[in-house]
């Protein structure tokens, strides 16, 4: 009994599988960095819109915490990468 032949992947898909790729990577590297710059904590978000996030906002812990969603941003990233070149 012979394997049947995967079924390829049609150019917009892998396109649109490429998009999906850039992005995640792109909010990933983001979040791991933005946080930690001085800019941050000159943003106008937590003093005018919401006050109540300022002390949140500052918080070391919480931005750990985002940072680790933007590594699991980049992690996905590299795994859609790696299904897309074996498809």
């Amino acid at each position: 009994m012979t394997p049947e032949p995967r079924a390829r992947r049609s150019f917009v898909s892998r396109m649109l599988g490429l998009a999906f790729v850039l992005f995640c990577f792109e909010v990933g590297v983001f979040l791991v960095v933005f946080p930690w710059l001085g800019i941050w904590e000159d943003n106008m978000i937590p003093a005018t819109i919401a006050p109540w996030l300022a002390d949140l906002w500052g918080n070391p812990f919480f931005r750990g915490a985002l940072s680790g969603i933007g590594l699991v941003n980049v992690y996905i990233s590299f795994v859609e990468m790696v299904r897309l070149v074996r498809n």
